[in-house]
């Protein structure tokens, strides 16, 4: 049986009569940091000590991170050091500081590229002319070019594009992630990991060699990560750090997927197993909702009291929403409502044991660890769908969202006021916050049709036959 959170000691050690946190330091770092990070905690409290631990770990882990970065063997700590110093040269005024100044970046080049890789012998005269690493040569030449002032590393703009874009965790991971292709694919190609190093020809080769990169990515993804690059380069033009947007007008063939293989709803019957089986009321409280409103597995988990007022759920925008997003709560839903709200302030979540990422600038989402959770109970009840030669199931979380429209189709509910219920792209039909408004009213008889299975273990009928729900 696994052990309770106040008798967790991962990361912690017994110091003096109190706790300290400690950080086991990669061998590679190990001569620069020593083999452990350690920092006390000044309690002699466990249950303390694991409610103070996840702030420390993290930052322990970051000084980790930016020494991994200014080690010789970082391209990024590399890049970021020469942009370090084309700042500082842009505030040279005598020609004296300027000659210095590049004296040091010569000698900073020299120990990058490092000793000779190995040797080649002139086949004529016999004579032996060391070779250095090619990779570190051209690492060395970009460092130059950088501190220089006559190139920008890749990421230069980046955590700024991010700050600003609004999005969500999920969709700036992506930016971090497909960012980090181009710049191992930039390394791997012997090209600058540049701003001016990508041209419409380079991002052209780029985008034909994705597929292949990390073991192979879905034409899906690579359009994802394609679209992302172009935001960024968007953003980029707009403040005038590039002329033009390279990555404009490149798109992704997507494979025709035969129908038998897309993602689906659950049926009533997987339903069934999944709220009769031993979840724990965490987990089922999610599922009941996801079920009973379509919304997104985030949006659930994020709710906060004060969003659950007035018979409705208010959901935060997901994917392409532009605004929040009010449903009706279903009558099933009441008492899970009034339970879990019962003794809370307006801000207090609804799910306090789903909590946010504790490290602090984490891209996960909130719903990261629900998801592993689902995943693994869904499995556990034998609500599954994978075929061969695939990874991912075409059941998940989504497809409660996909069951709750296939039920509001069923029950002849209107397509617009289904679009405007779970969030669609819709045009004419609003709900409003407040229940006397018509259109809400109107939701709310639309919420009430859908029925969950008969959860006694009695027989489930199942409805074929019916398109796929989006």
């Amino acid at each position: 049986m696994p052990k309770g959170s106040r008798n967790d000691t991962r990361w912690l050690e017994a110091h003096h009569g109190s706790w300290r946190v400690t950080v086991a330091v990669p061998r590679e770092l190990q001569k620069t940091l020593g083999t452990r990070l350690k920092r006390p905690l000044n309690t002699d409290s466990l249950s303390l000590a694991n409610r103070l631990k996840f702030k420390v770990v993290a930052e322990l882990k970051e000084r980790i991170e930016l020494a991994r970065e200014a080690a010789l063997g970082s391209p990024r700590g590399v890049m970021r050091e020469a942009a370090g110093i084309a700042e500082l040269s842009r505030r040279v005024t005598c020609d004296e500081e300027r000659d210095e100044l590049q004296a040091a970046i010569r000698e900073r080049a020299a120990e990058i590229v490092g000793p000779e890789a190995r040797e080649i012998v002139d086949p004529r005269t016999g004579e032996v002319f060391p070779l250095p690493d090619p990779g570190r040569a051209a690492l060395a030449a970009d460092f130059v070019a950088v501190a220089n002032g006559r190139a920008t590393p890749l990421a230069t703009h980046h955590a700024e594009f991010i700050e600003q874009g609004g999005n969500t965790m999920r969709t700036r991971a992506d930016d971090v992630r497909a960012l980090q292709y181009l710049s191992d694919w930039c390394r791997r190609e012997r090209l600058p990991v540049t701003l001016e190093a990508i041209t419409p020809t380079v991002a052209l080769r780029f985008k034909r060699a994705l597929g292949e990169l990390a073991g192979g990515i879905e034409p899906a993804t690579q359009k994802k990560y394609l679209g992302r690059l172009s935001v960024y380069w968007d953003y980029m033009a707009e403040n005038e750090y590039v002329g033009a947007n390279v990555w404009a007008g490149l798109k992704v063939k997507r494979k025709k997927v035969d129908s038998r293989e897309e993602e689906r709803a659950f049926t009533d019957d997987e339903v069934r197993r999944l709220l009769e089986g031993p979840a724990p009321a965490k987990l089922k409280d999610v599922m009941m909702i996801g079920a009973l409103t379509g919304a997104r597995l985030d949006a659930v988990v994020d709710l906060k009291v004060k969003h659950c007022i007035d018979g409705a759920f208010t959901f935060k925008p997901q994917k392409k929403e532009r605004s929040e997003r009010d449903v009706p709560i279903h009558p099933a839903l009441v008492e899970i409502v009034a339970k879990r709200s019962a003794g809370k302030g307006p801000e207090e979540d609804l799910f306090p044991e789903w909590p946010k990422p504790r490290k602090a600038g984490s891209l996960r989402e909130r719903s990261f660890k629900t998801s592993n959770a689902f995943t693994a109970y869904r499995r556990e009840v034998g609500v599954d769908h994978v075929l061969p030669g695939k990874r991912r199931s075409l059941v998940n979380f989504h497809s409660f969202r996909r069951w709750f429209i296939t039920k509001s189709e069923q029950a002849d509910v209107p397509e617009p006021l289904i679009a405007a219920i779970v969030g669609h792209k819709r045009t004419g039909i609003t709900l409003g916050r407040y229940s006397q408004g018509p259109a809400m009213r109107q939701a709310r008889r639309a919420v009430a049709k859908v029925k969950l299975p008969p959860l006694d273990g009695g027989p489930v009928r199942e409805i074929r036959g019916l398109r796929p729900a989006a």
